[in-house]
């Protein structure tokens, strides 16, 4: 890719890009939010296609001018999005073939389409019935059902957008190990990730952006190449500590969790939840750790609002005194905010803008009369916007335009905008850069400072480790442990996850 250039109204979001990646290598492309990263690759993908951008696509010796994704793939070259772009009421198989069903005579070959499907899906390592709906899957086995469709194209170069960010360690890895495994077969992948170590751990060669610009490559190979390098290239400036320091100061139990039980939305059989008891005091960051599926996010959904499955049993105490939050605007009410795992699908209106997300969670703070202020509207936006760093030309820009990072960020700003005594955080840096991220906890620690209680749910154990105060291990819907910050390390916190078995008190 050369001298690419693209722009958005009152932004240029590529400024004279180069990129240059060989054939049958791993190719890692990093960078802050909004550095450019995804842009790029759609502009490579045909997504904005040729003639919404300047510059040149060069690919296997010849100038590409893609109008759009169907050619880029007919060229050889398949993107997968950090959105997962699969049909949950749809099959494996029919999610494989959609657009390109195998026909004989004109009609859909359904048997040759299930035969060549779990070939497919053997190949990426994926043993599930190809009639399987998507949304019985999980988010790792999803990504694999995204790559044997790439596969099923003949994929000569494959674009990996965050392809781990919502998985957990032996998901990643067998990720990982499929991409160096489809490196010796002869397709060259180009993956975007926020996960430096990975990174280190796969790439050949890696190319820095910052604020829409290339600024280096580094050859894996030649060594010196670190987390801190990389670090360095994307910020501009060494990051001593990944945390900021902190000296808490925790006050009494004020939230409190009794008995709670939830079964599944769909198969009664199964508790997601089982009789579930925690505590969070004043000024605390509580840690929720556990495996994908063992039930953290659903304990979380379920307490706000009842928003997952069929709460059977439970008790919610505030301040010593029971507390209603069978509905969202109960638990609001009640002094409860809830950042959700999946900020596109719960936690965001992507038709609206800056300014309606922030304000949207508690409209009666700016509100006179039942009609909202729109000058306090603007200014409230606007401070959250100036505190969270939030890149985005003014409060009026609307939420689609900005990255995945920013609109984490303003997903954040509409919570604290509630000024809840209990936050709940489910995942808040997925898909962050590490610049951000710092931020991010900074601002986690500064409400914590103001004595509320904070709930972080994460699949990064380095995270839960770098700011928790006290951390619950979870499996299988069980909360297995409750571990002290001073006593807690990855192998303990593994052991807990890993077992379903009680333990009383802190260690």
């Amino acid at each position: 890719m050369r001298s690419i250039t693209k722009e958005f109204p009152g932004v240029k979001a590529l400024a004279d890009v180069n990129l240059k990646v060989a054939a049958g290598e791993i190719h890692a492309i990093c960078g802050e939010n909004g550095a450019g990263k995804s842009t790029l690759m759609k502009v490579l993908s045909g997504v904005y296609p040729f003639g919404t951008y300047d510059g040149d696509i060069v690919y296997q010796a010849e100038v590409q001018h893609f109008s759009g994704i169907k050619q880029s793939e007919a060229a050889g070259i398949a993107i997968i999005h950090q959105e997962l772009a699969l049909i949950p009421e749809l099959s494996i198989t029919e999610n494989i073939f959609l657009g390109n069903e195998p026909a004989r005579f004109g009609i859909i070959d359904w048997t040759g389409a299930q035969m060549r499907a779990r070939e497919l899906l053997a190949r990426v390592g994926l043993n599930e019935n190809p009639d399987s709906q998507i949304k019985s899957l999980g988010v790792g086995k999803q990504q694999l059902v995204e790559i044997a469709k790439a596969l099923n194209k003949d994929v000569k170069l494959l674009i990996l957008d965050e392809p781990t960010a919502a998985l957990n360690e032996a998901e990643s890895q067998h990720l990982l190990d499929l991409i160096v495994g489809l490196k010796g077969r002869g397709v060259t992948s180009i993956m975007i990730s926020h996960k430096l170590n990975e990174i280190e751990q796969v790439a050949d060669n890696i190319t820095i952006l910052r604020d829409g610009r290339t600024i280096e490559t580094l050859d894996v190979s030649a060594g010196g190449v670190d987390e801190d390098r990389i670090i360095r290239g994307m910020v501009g400036r060494s990051l001593e500590s990944r945390f900021p320091d902190r000296e808490p100061h925790i006050g009494e139990t004020f939230f409190e969790v009794r008995d709670w039980t939830v079964q599944h939305p769909v198969d009664p059989t199964r508790l997601v939840a089982k009789h579930s008891n925690f505590t969070v005091r004043r000024g605390e960051i509580v840690g929720f750790a556990g495996l994908m599926g063992a039930g953290r996010t659903e304990l979380a959904m379920s307490l706000f609002g009842h928003s997952y499955g069929t709460v059977l049993s439970g008790t919610v105490l505030k301040d010593g005194k029971e507390i209603k939050t069978n509905t969202v605007q109960n638990a609001i009410r009640n002094g409860i905010g809830y950042v959700s795992e999946d900020r596109k699908a719960l936690g965001l209106n992507l038709l609206d803008t800056i300014k309606r997300t922030t304000v949207s969670a508690d409209l009666r703070r700016i509100s006179r009369g039942g009609v909202v202020d729109q000058a306090q509207e603007y200014e409230v936006s606007e401070r959250y916007r100036k505190l969270l760093r939030t890149k985005a030309t003014s409060v009026e820009e609307g939420i689609s335009k900005l990255s995945g990072g920013n609109q984490q960020k303003v997903v954040l700003s509409k919570w604290m905008f509630t000024d809840p005594d209990l936050l709940i955080l489910d995942e808040p840096t997925r898909g962050i850069d590490v610049g951000a991220k710092f931020e991010i906890y900074g601002i986690i620690q500064q409400l914590a400072a103001q004595g509320k209680g904070i709930i972080l749910i994460s699949s990064e154990l380095p995270e839960l480790l770098g700011i928790s105060d006290r951390i619950y291990t979870i499996f299988e819907g069980t909360i297995t442990d409750e571990i002290t910050a001073d006593r807690a390390d990855p192998e303990i916190l593994m052991r807990s996850m890993t077992a379903n078995v009680k333990k009383v008190g802190a260690r």
